[in-house]
C-alpha cells in the first residue's frame, strides 16, 4: 500500500498503522467517515472515503485544512512563503523561528503554523496552558532547503487533490459535539490523546474524557475503530481492561521517534479497539520481553 504523508506533522502520527487499520474497514459500506481527533489526518486521507467530517479541538489544524480546501493557500503561495521565511531563518542563525512563533501566537496564521510545524523540535505539536505554541526550534537554521520546500509543496498539492475529489468538511469542535451527530450509517475513527501519555497536545486529556469518549461511541451506535496504546516495557494501559474491556482489541508493535533523547524513544504495543471484527494481531499481549527484543533490534 502506497502511503501519503500529509504536510502537517504530529507526534504519534499513524502513518505506519494505516495499512493495519484499512484492512478492517471498508468506507464504501458507510454514508460518512467521522474523525473527531483529526491530528495529521493521515488515516482518513489515505483511506479516502467519499464523504468525511474531520474535526479537532485544535483550531489551527482546522484553519490550515480549510485554507487548503478553499484555496486560500496553494503550493505556489507556500513555496514563496517558505523560501522567503527560510532565508531569513538561515541568516538569523535560527532566531527568526521565535519571531514567527510570537507572530503565530498573535495572529494564528496558517502559513506560520506550517512553518513552525516543520521547523520545530522533532515535529512536536504542543501548546501551553494559555494555548500558545511553545515548542523550541529544531536548531537547523538551513531547515528550509529547496528539497524540503519542494516536498512540502508536493504534499500540499496532493492533499488538495484528495480534498477536492471528495466531500470533506473540517470543523474545530469538541469530540463530544462531533460524535453527537453520528448515526449507525456512519463509521468513526478515533485517535484521541493517549491517556497517561500525550496530555499537552492542545487540550489536556483526563479519565473523565476517556469515559465520555466511551459513552459517546456507545450512544452513536456507529461502527468504530479507536487507536490507543496498549503497553510498553514499563507499564500497561489499564483503561483497556476497564473502560474498553467489552470490545474487540488487536495489538501491534510500533516504534515512535518522538523524544528528547534516544533513551526516551521506546517501542510500544499499539492497540486498536473496535465494536466490529479486527484483522491481525501480535501474539505478545504486551510482553515486555518482546518490546525489549524490538528495542535491541533497532
Amino acid at each position: 500500500m502506497s502511503l501519503f504523508v500529509p504536510p502537517i506533522k504530529c507526534q504519534g502520527i499513524k502513518t505506519k498503522l494505516v495499512p493495519w487499520i484499512s484492512k478492517s474497514v471498508s468506507p464504501s459500506k458507510y454514508d460518512r467517515w467521522i474523525e473527531p481527533f483529526m491530528g495529521s489526518g493521515v488515516v482518513g486521507f489515505n483511506i479516502r472515503p467519499a464523504k468525511a467530517r474531520f474535526s479537532d479541538s485544535n483550531p489551527h489544524l482546522i484553519r490550515f485544512y480549510n485554507a487548503l480546501k478553499y484555496k486560500e493557500i496553494t503550493p505556489g503561495i507556500i513555496k514563496n512563503f517558505l523560501e522567503t521565511e527560510g532565508e531569513i531563518l538561515s541568516r538569523s542563525n535560527g532566531d527568526h523561528y521565535y519571531v514567527v512563533r510570537e507572530r503565530f501566537n498573535e495572529t494564528g496564521s496558517p502559513l506560520d503554523f506550517l512553518f513552525l510545524n516543520r521547523a520545530c523540535f522533532n515535529g512536536v505539536m504542543r501548546f501551553n496552558s494559555k494555548r500558545k505554541f511553545n515548542v523550541p526550534f529544531c536548531k537547523k537554521p538551513d531547515r528550509f532547503a529547496q528539497a524540503l520546500v519542494t516536498k512540502i509543496c508536493n504534499q500540499v498539492h496532493y492533499i488538495q487533490e484528495i480534498i477536492n475529489a471528495n466531500d470533506y468538511t473540517f470543523e474545530a469542535i469538541d469530540f463530544r459535539d462531533a460524535l453527537s451527530a453520528a448515526t449507525p450509517e456512519d463509521f468513526i475513527y478515533c485517535d484521541p490523546p493517549y491517556i497517561g501519555r500525550h496530555v499537552d497536545y492542545f487540550d489536556s486529556w483526563s479519565e473523565a474524557d476517556e469515559f465520555d469518549l466511551y459513552s459517546s461511541l456507545k450512544k452513536s451506535r456507529s461502527d468504530f475503530i479507536l487507536s490507543t496504546w496498549h503497553s510498553n516495557e514499563f507499564r500497561n494501559n489499564d483503561y483497556i481492561k476497564t473502560v474498553w474491556a467489552e470490545f474487540e482489541i488487536s495489538t501491534k508493535a510500533h516504534f515512535y521517534h518522538v523524544g528528547a533523547s534516544e533513551d526516551n524513544r521506546k517501542p510500544m504495543l499499539e492497540a486498536l479497539i473496535s465494536n466490529m471484527p479486527l484483522t491481525e494481531s501480535d501474539d505478545s499481549n504486551g510482553s515486555p520481553q518482546l518490546l525489549m527484543a524490538l528495542e535491541k533490534s533497532m
